[in-house]
């Protein structure tokens, strides 16, 4: 499907080094759909590559599988909260054959997360969590070089700015039958608005006959959707030495339908608006398939996810009309590898603090979500963190990660309108901090002494 805005395959430009808290992320991949899907889990997952899907723990908040808010115990309470902050690095040819490249950098930092659970009754918790599902955000421009439009007008720059996000909320319930089977559903609900923006400015009119109007495009789309997720946890070795762990959730996909307002202003001294349209895209969200093995001693844990989304399925195409070039934009199924391992390596030493410091790496490898012109696009990254116990005897901690990131194409250029453009090479960096509390308190009941 013919999509009229091509930022990763255009020359880009912009200001390097930027900053901005409004936005989490900076990527001319978030351009299209939902933009850039964010990484589920809490600091200390995403530290481990983002596994989690089978991890048992009676002391942390697990917002990967609904299944494990049964294992939170009875008169406690337990809480997360998470902030990101971003640096991210694009560069791409400026043009077919050259040997330089435009380089572009930018800095983001915002809130992540927050989440809890808490006990319903004898083996029920419940779980809630607040969580980035997508980003979007760029800002950049290119310039006509047609020679008849230099000749007769002057120069002319469009200008392509994205900003927005979908939040996921999630409140679900878990439930443990047996002591080494839970099950649990919950209900997802995703909100939040896209603002995508284009602009043509003539730079310097060289002819004095006439005048030239300055020409803004605004697509305004928002999300407001429910749909359900389900998941189980099987412990198939549970004693006071080791625990192994088998994990899977399954998400039903299902229309997103989000409304877009579309608005065209044209500027000649005075801003009117030319075009004023509301209409329903027709994007679905995937269905997920996610399956997961954890084992975990007093001193190790590792984990293994894999990660299914049937986009390709769900969407045949999704089109975009905010000015520029052509690009074929398909959605396509997904596969990720997540791996983890932490390392704690003496939990109740008194005397060191450093022995009771959890030290975590990991990685992950998989699919961006769309092609461009065919061309697929891999990322993959690697992670490492700290967990900082709070308490001696604790589970509660503050969780340092950081996170290295690779979004590479498989082409380093393509041809679009019988010309050959650079595709877009994404690093970034992700440093995340997390607070996980109150794990080993006591709270709903009454204390008989002070």
């Amino acid at each position: 499907m013919a999509v009229l805005v091509a930022l990763m395959v255009l020359p880009m430009a912009a200001m390097a080094q930027n900053f901005s808290s409004s936005v989490n992320t900076y990527s001319p991949y978030s351009m299209y759909g939902l933009g850039e899907l964010a990484t589920p889990g809490d600091a200390a997952m995403r530290s481990m590559g983002g596994v989690g899907v089978a991890m048992f723990s009676m002391g942390r908040v697990n917002t990967l599988n609904p299944a494990a808010y049964a294992n939170t115990p009875r008169k406690s309470f337990l809480f997360h909260f998470g902030v990101d902050a971003g640096h991210y690095q694009n560069e791409q040819a400026k043009y077919a054959g050259a040997t330089s490249t435009i380089k572009t950098a930018y800095n983001t930092v915002n809130f992540h997360d927050i989440s809890f659970q808490m006990p319903l009754a004898k083996n029920v918790g419940l779980g809630f969590s607040l969580t980035p599902y997508s980003n979007v955000g760029y800002n950049m421009y290119r310039d006509d070089v047609d020679s008849d439009i230099a000749g007769t007008v002057g120069r002319i720059r469009y200008r392509y700015r994205g900003e927005g996000d979908v939040t996921e909320v999630k409140l679900g319930v878990g439930w443990r039958p047996t002591t080494k089977f839970s099950l649990g559903v919950a209900a997802l609900y995703y909100w939040g608005t896209i603002e995508r923006s284009y602009a043509s400015t003539v730079m310097n009119i060289i002819t004095g006959s006439g005048a030239y109007s300055n020409t803004t495009g605004i697509d305004e789309y928002s999300v407001s959707r429910v749909k359900m997720q389900a998941g189980m946890q099987w412990h198939a070795i549970m004693n006071s030495k080791r625990i192994l762990s088998f994990g899977a959730t399954y998400d039903l996909g299902g229309e997103l339908a989000p409304g877009m307002k579309r608005y065209v202003y044209v500027d000649n001294f005075l801003t009117s608006v030319v075009r004023d349209e509301s209409e329903k895209t027709e994007l679905k969200l995937p269905q997920q398939i996610a399956i997961g093995a954890f084992y975990q001693t007093n001193t190790v844990r590792l984990g293994l996810d894999y990660v299914y989304q049937d986009w390709g399925g769900q969407n045949s195409g999704y089109e975009e009309n905010i000015g520029g070039k052509g690009v074929t934009v398909a959605y396509t199924d997904t596969h990720t590898l997540k791996a983890g391992f932490e390392i704690t390596p003496r939990p109740t030493d008194v005397r060191h603090y450093l022995s009771r410091v959890s030290y975590r790496v990991g990685a992950r490898y998989g699919d961006y979500y769309q092609t461009f012109e065919g061309c697929k696009v891999k990322q993959y990254a690697i992670t490492a963190g700290l967990g900082l116990p709070v308490r001696l005897f604790g589970t509660s901690s503050i969780d340092l990660g950081f996170e290295y990131g690779v979004r590479k194409p498989e082409n380093s250029t393509i041809v679009l309108e019988e010309q050959v453009v650079g595709m877009v090479k994404q690093h970034y960096f992700k440093f995340s901090l997390g607070l996980a509390l109150f794990g080993e308190d006591r709270w709903f009941q009454r204390y008989k002494f002070d």
